[in-house]
């Protein structure tokens, strides 16, 4: 079930705003350059930002996202892309050359859904087909500077986030939106922090090799980009 921010459509309105700038996706367009990608599937493309962004530079996209709130509003943004409500597990048969999860999305599997996302991206992919995502570093404890966000305002929306708990792998949080008219509406959240020999070892398990792991150049130090082929 996806979270109620991507999932309760007053909430998915906000998120872009909230969100703010996506310094990330440039990265993203560029490795799908390096790639010779000329077909991309984005799994978990929310409201579609990274999905538009491909779509602008001329590939072939599928979006694909459980949210239905937030897949309306990427069908608004784009229409040259083939978006599919669920996710990668039950994806139509395909043939792309490159997947892609951006953000936090790798991370929002926390049990067995984490493979079979992988299996179902894998039969996705065409021959020699790339996957593409990031993973925060779990040494790097990037919950313990999250305190320091915990309150912002954006067109009158406030949003309070406060840690519910870290019992590693898994850590916990909680955003609370106020709206003008007084109401609130809260949305729970849990990623799982996987080391990099963990994520390494269910890759080559679901059929991938991993060709580099990258320094994600948003965020220095923080997270691991991984670049992985299809190989059998």
């Amino acid at each position: 079930m996806p979270d109620a921010i991507f999932a309760d459509p007053r909430l998915a309105r906000l998120y872009d705003a909230f969100d703010g700038p996506r310094d990330d996706l440039d990265h993203y367009l560029a490795i799908a350059a390096e790639l010779g990608a000329a077909s991309v599937l984005d799994v978990g493309c929310g409201t579609g930002c990274f999905a538009a962004v491909l779509a602008d530079a001329g590939l072939a996209v599928v979006g694909v996202d459980p949210a239905l709130a937030s897949l309306d509003l990427a069908r608004d943004k784009d229409s040259r892309v083939r978006w599919i409500h669920g996710d990668a597990t039950t994806l139509p048969p395909l043939q792309v050359d490159l997947a892609t999860m951006t953000a936090n999305v790798a991370q929002v599997f926390l049990g067995d859904d984490w493979e079979a996302t992988l299996r179902g991206v894998h039969g996705a992919l065409g021959p020699g087909g790339h996957l593409v995502f990031e993973s925060r570093r779990p040494e790097a404890k990037a919950w313990e500077g999250w305190a320091t966000t915990a309150h912002r305002v954006v067109d009158g929306v406030e949003e309070r986030r406060e840690l519910l708990g870290v019992d590693l792998p898994f850590v916990s949080f909680r955003h609370t939106y106020r709206f003008p008219d007084g109401t609130e509406v809260a949305s729970d959240s849990t990623l799982r922090f996987r080391s990099r020999a963990e994520i390494e070892e269910s890759l080559v398990a679901c059929g991938f090799e991993v060709v580099e792991v990258r320094d994600a150049p948003d965020r220095p130090g923080l997270e691991n980009v991984f670049v992985a082929r299809k190989v059998s």
